[in-house]
């Protein structure tokens, strides 16, 4: 198949559908929000126009929004993966941290080569992901355990143990509550001279383009998809449910822990509490208006990335506080689980378990 066919088939059906199934319920959040602004005495297009300002006003803030929309999009990857097996991944919050500690860990204790360095930190950072994954990963496969409070559950253990880490074990001197810096043979390659924005962009962005190729032209991608989609047909044609499954949830694990990777070696060179608060759910939200669809996913952490960026100026040139963000993220939340629990044409009842 030529490679004009494959983009074409790519960009296509998927993205089209992903464009499509989520508008109106973008637009509906949006239109919520626009309410609630006017409810606080403030004009919405004041406050939608500062935050298309304070994310896309000039080169600066433009690579200020692509800083934050790099580990969204990692985490979306991470939860589109689960989610075209069937799974919903809730704890990618847990595996960024303990991915990004893992990567700033080998970052300052180990002096190697630079390339070495950088690939030795990132490899333990997606191995510590996948690790941490894989006992909720156990217990759905094996006991059918709802992987959704497990792993809520296990983004409170790791984010509380990677706290204790840096405190009690790994604290560099002063008052800080942060681990030693790491060496600079471990930093990601920056894109800019005037921004940290790094390769971790390029790597999110391949990461979409190669999870797509995946799922539609392997055998064991359709295998994962029809697992996600008809658990009992794919049953039925000699599929291991069970095997795949667990290994949907690894992976998924592992591509959180490597967006812990990238904040740690390319944004702040070292490990601290509450070093990426919240990524982990943007990543998830994203996932989740793209219809789970990694394509998609890098235009809806695109929409985040700009949100946190914009967010910055919100409260300077306007009476509007920044938490009107978390407000809108939320009206976004209640309108996507809407539609994703509206039938769709072709689905039966009880055959699908998520909706993507």
């Amino acid at each position: 198949m030529t490679n004009r066919l494959f983009f074409r088939e790519l960009f296509s059906k998927g993205l089209a559908r992903t464009l499509t199934g989520q508008a109106l319920a973008f637009a509906i959040a949006l239109a919520l929000g626009a309410v609630i602004i006017l409810m606080i005495d403030e004009s919405p297009v004041a406050v939608f126009l500062t935050l298309m300002r304070g994310a896309f006003g000039d080169t600066e803030k433009i690579a200020g929004t692509l800083l934050q929309t790099t580990p969204i999009l990692i985490c979306g990857i991470a939860a589109c993966i689960a989610l075209r097996g069937g799974m919903f991944n809730v704890g990618i919050e847990g595996q960024l941290f303990l991915g990004g500690f893992a990567a700033a860990w080998v970052g300052f204790a180990f002096s190697l080569p630079p390339v070495l360095h950088v690939l030795a930190a990132m490899t333990l950072a997606v191995i510590a992901g996948a690790l941490w994954i894989a006992i909720p990963a156990f217990f759905r496969v094996r006991f059918g355990t709802n992987e959704v409070v497990s792993t809520i559950l296990a983004n409170y253990i790791a984010t509380l143990l990677t706290s204790y880490f840096t405190i009690f074990l790994f604290k560099r001197p002063g008052g800080w509550s942060e681990t030693p810096p790491i060496l600079t043979s471990a930093y990601l390659p920056e894109l800019f001279s005037f921004s940290r924005l790094n390769i971790g962009l390029l790597i999110g962005l391949a990461l979409a383009v190669g999870v797509t190729a995946f799922f539609r032209w392997t055998s064991a991608g359709y295998a994962a998809t029809m697992v996600g989609s008809a658990p009992k047909f794919a049953e039925y044609g000699g599929v291991n449910v069970r095997r795949v499954g667990f290994g949907v949830l690894l992976v998924s694990g592992a591509v959180g822990g490597l967006a812990g990777g990238v904040e740690t070696l390319g944004v702040h060179h070292r490990f601290m509490e509450g070093f990426a608060p919240g990524f982990g759910f943007d990543g998830l939200i994203a996932a989740l208006l793209a219809n789970g669809s990694p394509i998609g996913t890098i235009f809806t952490a695109l929409f985040f990335g700009a949100l946190r960026a914009g967010s910055l100026l919100l409260e300077v040139d306007t009476t509007a506080s920044r938490e009107i963000i978390t407000v809108i993220q939320a009206l976004i939340i209640l309108a996507v689980s809407a539609d994703l629990m509206m039938p769709r044409r072709g689905d039966r009842t009880g055959e699908r378990r998520w909706k993507f």
